[in-house]
């Protein structure tokens, strides 16, 4: 979607283009090394193109992501490893954490920052208190886990998402996993709807799509 906008400084109405993150550059030192641990994720390999002059690029997406990664060989100066703190953002961190492990992968315990930005911190900090946030409040719990060269990857459960963050038209869960965690939290506040009602709900259908809807776009749940 494009829009015009007035600049805040001329005056001039200029024209504001939307710019999606698609690609995110990864520092490898063994590109086929890195290609077999992302591949044993389970992430969709995109693409492993070789050029004549020693180019190299693997792509590979994310369940669920409109945003993929790459690495490969000449393609940055970056020292392999130095990719930290990569975002992976998921409906139910301790499904993650497992799926992840059984994978062959090695993740961190789950924990909550007790201080701002201890998610940043190694494992084993004072500040990244084990367990998942109380009552799984959402943006507060994580996990980690990292690549063969040491990228690392921070998984975070997020479960309402704050107010703007996602377009209202694209309203989607990523995997039939988010999807049955909706389903689950939307059953469990509709039971307590029927409570306040003091009587089964005929139009549960359009209470849940409401509920599902208003979570997954940050926004005023249904009562």
């Amino acid at each position: 979607m494009t829009q015009l906008e007035e600049h805040p400084v001329s005056g001039a109405t200029v024209t504001a283009s939307d710019m999606a993150l698609e690609v995110v550059v990864i520092p490898v030192s063994d590109v086929d090394r890195a290609k077999t641990f992302y591949d044993q994720l389970g992430w969709r390999l995109d693409a492993d193109f070789r050029f004549a002059n020693g180019f190299r690029v693997v792509q590979f997406t994310p369940r669920g992501s409109d945003t993929s990664i790459q690495f490969g060989t000449n393609m940055t100066s970056a020292v392999p490893g130095s990719a930290q703190g990569l975002y992976l953002v998921v409906a139910d961190i301790e499904a993650a954490r497992e799926e992840i492990i059984a994978c062959g992968v090695t993740v961190s315990n789950v924990f909550h920052p007790s201080a701002p930005g201890a998610q940043f911190q190694p494992e084993g900090a004072a500040a990244r208190l084990i367990g998942p946030s109380p009552d799984h409040v959402s943006y507060g719990s994580f996990a980690t886990f990292s690549d063969p060269d040491g990228n690392s990857w921070l998984l975070q459960e997020v479960t309402n998402r704050l107010p703007g963050r996602l377009d209202t038209g694209r309203a989607k869960f990523a995997s039939t996993a988010d999807l049955a965690t909706a389903l689950r939290r939307a059953a469990a506040a509709h039971g307590e709807h029927e409570k306040r009602i003091g009587q089964p709900d005929p139009n549960w259908p359009d209470w849940y799509a409401a509920y599902m809807v208003a979570v997954q776009n940050g926004e005023k749940l249904p009562q």
